[in-house]
């Protein structure tokens, strides 16, 4: 083991050489965590699969609510190329998306107006922690009273639920700014406009994509209740009729669709987030 005294006879080459210790590997040991992750988790996932197939051959529990994977897989196949599940299926698939949009405009620009001042965040930091755990699905019966059963009552209860998270993300973000980019702007004698879109926006990107990840999801659940409860077409009415009727393979179709664009969304908006903050890499 090298002694103190000789890293001190050679600092360069000692700085050099931990530099290269931490930068040259750095690539390949990010691909293969990423492997290892990749394959455990397809592990688990056939590990899931694996106990299904053997609960429900074995009869542990009644094909009545647990099908088969093949049933589940004929169910699915049949009702994407021979049924109505494509068309429910891209029904809660846009009241999704335009839930998470409306609600990510909305939460942005409200969000930014709160975190820029002070005296906003003040006032109306409480009222927000109060409005903010307040469950989407318990507003379905006051929206239903205002809009009335139709899809515009939907999509409403549906960027309401996912706005909390990107605005609460959004006055985060535009609360912290670097001190010394607010004395930046100041000398800059930037307005409130430029200030918002120059410094601030850029500053709290990572927490409004952060916030919209998760907001997509919550735009998912609320639009599968929202279908339920006032029977809307799309794959949470679907779920229902097919639980009602003990469609087990049906229903176990439909929540594998449900998984499946929940992981397909999340992945798209992870892409898209590592793209819009690659400047942040070094």
């Amino acid at each position: 083991m090298r002694s103190c005294a000789e890293f001190n006879k050679r600092p360069s080459q000692a700085v050099f050489t931990l530099r290269e210790l931490r930068q040259l590997p750095y690539s390949a040991v990010n691909e293969l965590s990423f492997l290892k992750a990749s394959f455990g988790s397809l592990f688990v996932l056939a590990a899931l699969i694996a106990l299904w197939w053997a609960t429900s051959h074995a009869g542990w529990v009644s094909r009545v609510f647990l099908p088969t994977p093949e049933a589940t897989l004929a169910s699915l196949r049949e009702g994407l190329f021979g049924g109505e599940l494509g068309a429910f299926t891209l029904a809660t698939v846009g009241r999704m998306v335009e839930g998470w949009l409306l609600a990510s405009v909305v939460g942005v620009a409200l969000g930014a107006l709160i975190g820029i001042s002070p005296t906003a965040r003040a006032y109306l930091q409480p009222t927000l922690e109060f409005v903010r755990p307040l469950p989407a699905s318990a507003l379905l019966p006051l929206a239903i009273s205002v809009f009335g059963l139709n899809p515009a009552m939907v999509l409403a209860v549906v960027a309401f639920g996912a706005m909390w998270p990107v605005l609460l993300a959004t006055v985060h973000g535009f609360a912290n700014v670097e001190p010394r980019l607010l004395e930046v702007a100041r000398c800059l004698q930037l307005g409130r406009a430029a200030f918002v879109w120059k410094v601030g926006l850029p500053n709290a990107l990572p927490d409004i994509l952060a916030g919209m990840r998760l907001s997509l999801t919550v735009s998912l659940i609320v639009a599968v209740v929202g279908e339920m409860i006032a029977s809307q077409s799309g794959l949470g009415q679907a779920i229902l009729l097919a639980a009602r009727a003990f469609r087990a393979s049906e229903l176990f179709a439909g929540i594998v669709l449900l998984g499946a664009i929940g992981f397909a969304s999340n992945a798209l908006l992870g892409f898209a987030e590592r793209r819009l903050l690659k400047w942040q890499t070094p």
